[in-house]
């Protein structure tokens, strides 16, 4: 059993677990190791899960967008709007835990839509899953950035410097790159 499906079964006894003084310390002790699983999970590993559970999503269609952004922007209620995928949405910050893509249909075209998980400031230096979440938005062919309006610019602003310390250029056409080749000469 993998640990999204150990998150999974604790959700469930808390939800059906009625709540009273008598089950307080029974709630506390699920809460506990809830908080611990999701810990484990935010954690980078070294090695890959066997059962799949990770960013790795095959790329299908003929563009792929990312959806990147704070925990609890919209991300996920924007994929299960504009595609028939069912994403986790919640009132709790890191709901989505992997990467779910979706796919919308466009004027013939096939746009894959990945939903991924909320990144934290210092994502880039390996905070959280910050470096799995960005290595899948530098394979997409568009980043689409998802901010809380209530919030003020300084989101925007640390998004955007966690995406450039990687490398992806924001609003940015691609650099122009030539290599001349030159005759050889024989001695």
């Amino acid at each position: 059993m993998g640990i999204l499906e150990k998150i999974s079964d604790i959700e469930k006894e808390i939800a059906r677990t009625q709540k009273n003084k008598a089950t307080e310390y029974h709630l506390g002790l699920l809460k506990a190791k809830l908080a611990k699983y999701r810990a484990q999970l935010m954690e980078p590993t070294s090695k890959s899960s066997a059962k799949g559970e990770g960013f790795d999503v095959m790329k299908s269609g003929d563009a792929r967008v990312a959806l990147i952004g704070f925990p609890s922007v919209g991300k996920s209620t924007l994929l299960n709007t504009l595609t028939e995928t069912h994403s986790e949405a919640a009132s709790y910050e890191f709901t989505t835990l992997t990467c779910i893509p979706g796919v919308i249909q466009h004027k013939g075209a096939n746009i894959q839509l990945l939903d991924l998980p909320g990144i934290i400031e210092g994502a880039s230096q390996g905070k959280g899953r910050g470096r799995q979440v960005i290595a899948v938005a530098r394979t997409s062919d568009m980043v689409l950035m998802m901010l809380d309006a209530t919030k003020s610019d300084i989101q925007k602003t640390l998004l955007e410097k966690e995406l450039e310390s990687v490398g992806i250029r924001l609003n940015k056409k691609r650099p122009q790159i030539y290599f001349k080749v030159s005759a050889c000469v024989q001695q």
